[in-house]
This record gives C-alpha cells, structure tokens and sequence, in this order.
C-alpha cells in the first residue's frame, strides 16, 4: 500500500478512511483543515495521531496547546477530551480501536460513522 496514493483518494476533510485492520485496532488516513472537529474524548479507547503532511493544532484538556509537525506523534489517552485544528491541510494517520467514533459521543456537522469511514 502506498499512502501518498491513499491520501489523494481522499476528498472531503475531516473524514478519515480506514485503510487496514491490525487485530482490534483500525488504522486510518485523514486530511484536516479548520477548526470544525468538536471538544471530545474516547470514553474506553486511546487514539494515536501520526503528521503525515503539513501542521496540527493538539489540543488537550489540562494542557498547553501545541502544534504537530511531519514526522511527529502522539498519544491521546482514552476519557480524556482533546480536539485537533490545521490552518493548512494537514494528513495524518490515526490507529484507534475499532469501536472508536472520531468524535467520541459528540456529533456535529463532520461526524462520519464507522460504516462511513470503510468505504
């Protein structure tokens, strides 16, 4: 599998497409721009973040905000709340649990299902 070529398959930010299975966990490729993804956490689930391409904005509850760059990662543990932005599109790669909903119990405009997210 190529990522650069998975990526470009990819149209609509903030909506990840998970492109393979590793026992229970899937792992997923997304662009991000803007700030429309919701305060929210993963109630039994962990998420990792990897920068593919370009900046993200981390957010976290009780920490200092701080900006991924290509080639960073970085672990958001399950319960607690965090939200991402990017001025500039941003790719990244996600593993999460294959339960996990990208915006946690939050729904808004960019909330995709799971069943979304495999297609």
């Amino acid at each position: 599998m190529n990522i650069p070529n998975e990526l470009s398959k990819i149209k609509e930010h903030f909506s990840p497409k998970v492109i393979g299975e590793v026992n229970d966990t899937y792992i997923k490729l997304a662009k991000i721009k803007g700030e429309k993804i919701p305060w929210h956490n993963h109630k039994n689930e962990d998420e990792l973040f990897y920068i593919i391409e370009g900046a993200l904005l981390m957010e976290v509850e009780n920490k200092k905000p701080f900006m991924m760059r290509k080639g960073d990662l970085y672990i958001v543990k399950k319960n607690i709340n965090h939200r991402v932005s990017s001025l500039e599109e941003c790719c990244i790669k996600l593993i999460e649990n294959k339960t996990a909903l990208h915006t946690g119990t939050v729904h808004n405009e960019i909330t995709k299902s799971i069943d979304a997210q495999l297609r």
